[in-house]
């Protein structure tokens, strides 16, 4: 099989305008992946199915990675000239916002010729208005549950999945919980048997109902047995 960097140069030359990068895996697998723009990303993906030479019929896992926002410090160096006409240099920093993406990671196999995986990334635009990508489900049908799970978790907007709605979290849940700035709910739902934070969150918002729960829990509760006396 064909290694990152061979694969990264027959996308761009099969594409001509698409961005591929090679983004590398230091650890022991070494499993390097190729991120790629939205625009071509479907295209590419059923390059990589249909292809004889690679061949890659079968996605075997989809899932989602939040990058927020980041601060970067760009250090300058620059010549300024004294009073005395003496030149020295001196360090500017400035710091600039790099705005946050949301990233859909896709694992790829040949069943056919046993060889893979290869990791393609795709990421949106930023993770607040522009989160929509391509959905992969059209090219590999694997890809439709752990798209919807992707979307459930984290908010990515797959554009031509045939039924994308939330998988684990209800349809009146609010936000996406895999997100790195996630606040939990406050009031969670009422629980009959509430303890430890929960039943501390559960006085606030239903305090006569916490409360005598609390008490029936405290009377419930067998009093400690008295030792042999001396």
């Amino acid at each position: 099989m064909e290694t990152s960097e061979q694969l990264r140069d027959r996308l761009i030359l099969r594409f001509p305008g698409a961005k591929v990068t090679l983004v590398s895996n230091l650890s022991p697998s070494a499993q390097h992946s190729l991120l790629v723009d939205s625009a071509h990303v479907r295209a590419m993906a059923t390059f990589l199915r249909d292809d004889e030479a690679l061949g890659l019929d079968y996605c075997s896992n989809a899932t989602g990675v939040d990058w927020p926002d980041r601060e970067i410090i760009e250090t300058v160096k620059t010549k300024i000239t004294g009073a005395d006409g003496s030149e020295k240099e001196v360090e500017q920093k400035t710091k600039r916002i790099e705005p946050g993406q949301l990233e859909v990671v896709y694992h790829l196999y040949s069943m056919a010729r046993k060889h893979g995986p290869v990791v393609l990334r795709v990421r949106t635009a930023n993770r607040t208005d522009r989160v929509t990508l391509p959905s992969l489900t059209p090219v590999w049908r694997s890809c439709e549950f752990q798209e919807r799970e992707v979307f459930d978790l984290f908010g990515v907007v797959f554009e031509g999945h045939p039924d994308l709605r939330r998988i684990l979290m209800w349809d009146e849940f609010k936000d996406h919980p895999m997100r790195k700035d996630y606040v939990e709910p406050d009031d969670y739902e009422w629980e009959p048997t509430p303890h430890g934070e929960v039943l501390a969150k559960a006085k606030k918002h239903y305090p006569a109902a916490a409360s005598a729960l609390a008490s029936a829990s405290a009377v419930a509760s067998p009093a400690p047995m008295e030792g042999p006396k001396p």
